[in-house]
C-alpha cells in the first residue's frame, strides 16, 4: 500500500462519474473539510485486513503528531501500477474506515472520477509518503482474509448417530467405526498435503488412464483414451440423472470481472486461491464453481412461487481453484477439476429442507450406480446452531438415512453463506478424507446477486438456494474407484472397475491366424449391440496375451480358435470371467445379453482404442 498524506487547510471534491462497475453507490454533491489530514491511498497486489490496520496505526500516529483530529481517506489509484483488483482494494478501505472510528474519519467514494481542490498547510511535516507491506513470506501470503478466518472459526465438534443423539468427539467410542474416526482426526488435523502418492497415483499410469502435464500448470491433467472414455460416461450418468431429478442444464462463462458489483464481496468470503486474467483494462477471474454463472442468469428471471423449486444444473468443464502444491496429488486434488453443479431455488426454508432431503436421496443412489458403496465413505454435516434448533429433525433426518453416524461441526454464528452443509467423504488407505457428493443451503446469495420471486401475498422476495453435486469432481470419483480397487487388491481380491465403466469389456484372442476373420465377426456383433470388444492378434502366446488382459482389468476374455470359426456365431464359446476368476460356457449372444443386463441403465460409449491391439501405440509412463 502507498500513502501519500497531507495536512490541509480545507479540501473540497466533488464525485463527477463512475468508473468501474464495482463503484460505491453515492450522491454525486460536493464535500468540503476544514482542518484535516487527507490520505491518498492507492491498494496494492497483497494488501489486505493486516496491511489496512498498519496503514491506520502510522496514520493515526501522524495525526497525533500533527495535533490534526479530522482525517478524509481518499482512494487513490495514481501512486501505484501494482494494483489490487477493485475488489479486494474496495474491502480494504472499508477496513481503514472502520480502524479509524476512533477518530473523525471521513472516506470518498470508490470508484470515482472527482474534481477537488486542496490547500495543504506550509510546514515540514505537512507532507508525506508511505509504504506499507504486509507480514510474512511464502506461498500463502496472498490468501484472502476468508481463508485465514476459516482457520480461526471457532468450531463444535460432535458424533451424531442415527437416532439423534450428539456426544463430544472426544468421548465417543470410535472403535465399530474406524473410517469416522480417520475423518474426525483428519479434520482436527487440517492437514491436507500428502507423505507419498496415494496408490491411484501409480494404477492410473499403468492403465493409461490420466498422467500429470508437465508443459502445464502443477495440477491439471491429461487423460488418455481410457481415460477419457471413462471420465465421459461417469459424466453423461451423473447429468442424466440430476436431469431426471428435475435439473435444467445450462451453460456458463468460465471467467468472469472481478470488478462486478454482485462478486466484489463474494470472494472474500469464499476460502478459495484463484487464477486471475488480465485482459483488455480488466482482471478476469477463472471460476471455481458454476455458481456465478447460474446466479447472474437466475437475476434475469421472473420467477414467481409456483415456479419453485427451480433448479438450474451445469457440468462444468472445468472448475479452478489455484490449491496449494503441497496439496496436489493424483486425481484427489486437482487446480483443474469436472464439477456437476446444480442450484435449486427454493421459496423458504421450509422447502429447501425438503429440497435438501430429495438430493441427499438422489446423490446416495448416484454415488452407489457409480461403484462408490455405502462403506467406503463417511458423513459429515455443518450447521449453524441456530439452524440446528429450529430443524433439528431435518438433521437427525439425514443422519437416520445414512444409518451410521456422522461426524458433526456445529457453529455458535454464521460466518460462511450457507446455514448447512452435509458431505460425503472418501476415505482412502493414507487416511486421507475427500468430499464427494455435498449440498448447502445458502441463506445469503439470494439476495446478494439480486435474484427474486414474489411470493403468495405478492411480494418481491429473495429464494433460498441449494448448492448440489451429486457426486462430486468426476476426477475424485475416478481416484475413489482407483483406490477401492488398490485396496482390493491389497486384501487378496482382483480389482476391476464396474462392468459399464471398463474402456474394454470383452477381448477376443484369435488362437492362430485362421481365426481372425471369425474373431473380427465377433466383435462386430458385440459393437452393433452396443458391448465395447477389442481383439489380441498380436503374434504372442495365448498365456501371455490372457495375462495381459488380466493386468488390463478385462471383465471377459473369449479365447477362439478353429472350432469356433467353423461352428459361426451361434456355437457356444467359453468365457474366462476375471472377477470372479471362473469360465462360463455361452454363446456370443448369450454373453452380449449378460452384459447388457448388468448395464442396463447406464451410458455406452464406443471403443475408443484401434480394435486390433496390434494398431495401438505404446504409452510410455
Amino acid at each position: 500500500m502507498r500513502i501519500l498524506h497531507l495536512h490541509c487547510d480545507h479540501v473540497e471534491y466533488t464525485p463527477i462519474k463512475k468508473e468501474i462497475p464495482a463503484a460505491e453507490e453515492t450522491e454525486p454533491h460536493t464535500v468540503r473539510l476544514e482542518e484535516v489530514l487527507v490520505a491518498f491511498v492507492a491498494v496494492e497486489k497483497g494488501d489486505d485486513d493486516t496491511v489496512a490496520s498498519k496503514a491506520t496505526l502510522q496514520i493515526k500516529s501522524v495525526m497525533e503528531r500533527l495535533g490534526c483530529g479530522r482525517l478524509l481517506l481518499y482512494p487513490y489509484a495514481h501512486l501505484s501500477a501494482d494494483l489490487a483488483p477493485a475488489r479486494i482494494a474496495l474491502d480494504v478501505m472499508e477496513k481503514m474506515s472502520e480502524h479509524t472510528k476512533d477518530v473523525e474519519s471521513h472516506r470518498s467514494a470508490f470508484g470515482w472520477t472527482k474534481s477537488y481542490a486542496i490547500q495543504v498547510k506550509g510546514h515540514p511535516l505537512a507532507e508525506g509518503l508511505k509504504i506499507i507491506r504486509g507480514g510474512g513470506e511464502g506461498e500463502g501470503k496472498d490468501e484472502s482474509e476468508a481463508v485465514r478466518a476459516e482457520s480461526k472459526i471457532e468450531s463444535h465438534w460432535y458424533i451424531m448417530t442415527p437416532d439423534g443423539t450428539m456426544t463430544p468427539v472426544s468421548e465417543f467410542n470410535f472403535a465399530r467405526h474406524k473410517g469416522l474416526e480417520v475423518l474426525a482426526k483428519y479434520e482436527a488435523a487440517k492437514k491436507r498435503g500428502e507423505d507419498r502418492p496415494p496408490p491411484h497415483v501409480g494404477l492410473m499410469k499403468r492403465l493409461a488412464i490420466a498422467d500429470y502435464e508437465p508443459a502445464s500448470d502443477q495440477g491439471n491433467m491429461r487423460y488418455y483414451p481410457n481415460g477419457r472414455l471413462i471420465k465421459s460416461l461417469i459424466e453423461r450418468y451423473v447429468t442424466k440423472q440430476v436431469r431426471e431429478y428435475g435439473g435444467f442444464e445450462v451453460e456458463t462463462p468460465i471467467m468472469y470481472d472481478s470488478d462486478h458489483p454482485s462478486m466484489i464481496k463474494y470472494f472474500n468470503r469464499f476460502p478459495a486461491r484463484q487464477y486471475t486474467i488480465d485482459s483488455e483494462g480488466k482482471q478476469l477471474f477463472l471460476r471455481f464453481a458454476a455458481c456465478f454463472g447460474q446466479f447472474l442468469m437466475a437475476n434475469d428471471f421472473q420467477m414467481s412461487y409456483k415456479n419453485l423449486p427451480y433448479r438450474l444444473y451445469e457440468l462444468t468443464r472445468y472448475s479452478f481453484r489455484r490449491e496449494q502444491s503441497g496439496e496436489l496429488v493424483g486425481l484427489r486434488r486437482l487446480r483443474a477439476f469436472t464439477m456437476p453443479d446444480c442450484h435449486a431455488f427454493c421459496a423458504d426454508m421450509e422447502q429447501a429442507v425438503a429440497e435438501a432431503g430429495v438430493r441427499f436421496d438422489l446423490s446416495r443412489s448416484v454415488l452407489r450406480e457409480l461403484g462408490v458403496q455405502d462403506q467406503d465413505y463417511e458423513m459429515a454435516v455443518r450447521f449453524t446452531r441456530d439452524f440446528y434448533e429450529g430443524n433439528q429433525n431435518a438433521v437427525t433426518g439425514l443422519v437416520a438415512k445414512h444409518g451410521k453416524p456422522v461426524l458433526v461441526e456445529m457453529w455458535n454464528q454464521r460466518f460462511f453463506y450457507f446455514v448447512l452443509k452435509w458431505e460425503f467423504n472418501y476415505i482412502d488407505s493414507a487416511g486421507k478424507a475427500s468430499a464427494l457428493s455435498t449440498d448447502q443451503i445458502d441463506v445469503e446469495n439470494g439476495s446478494r446477486y439480486g435474484i427474486r420471486f414474489v411470493d403468495r401475498a405478492n411480494r418481491p422476495q429473495n429464494p433460498i438456494i441449494l448448492h448440489n453435486s451429486p457426486s462430486g469432481a468426476i476426477e475424485r470419483v475416478m481416484y475413489s474407484l482407483l483406490e477401492g480397487a488398490a485396496r482390493d487388491s491389497k486384501q487378496g481380491r482382483k480389482p476391476f472397475f464396474p462392468l459399464w465403466l471398463a474402456p474394454t469389456q470383452v477381448r477376443i484372442i484369435p488362437v492362430h491366424e485362421d481365426a481372425n476373420e471369425y474373431a473380427a465377426q465377433m466383435a462386430d456383433r458385440f459393437a452393433e449391440r452396443l458391448v465395447r470388444a477389442d481383439i489380441d492378434e498380436r503374434n504372442e502366446s495365448i498365456g501371455k496375451r490372457v495375462r495381459e488382459a488380466e493386468k488390463e482389468w478385462i471383465p471377459y476374455v473369449v479365447v477362439v480358435g478353429s472350432r469356433e470359426a467353423s461352428a459361426g456365431l451361434q456355437t457356444e464359446i467359453t468365457v474366462r470371467d476375471r472377477r470372479n476368476g471362473g469360465m462360463l460356457k455361452t454363446t456370443p449372444d448369450g454373453l452380449i445379453s449378460s452384459i447388457k443386463g448388468e448395464t442396463r441403465g447406464k451410458p455406452y460409449a464406443m471403443l475408443n482404442q484401434p480394435r486390433l491391439l496390434s494398431r495401438r501405440p505404446q504409452i510410455m509412463v
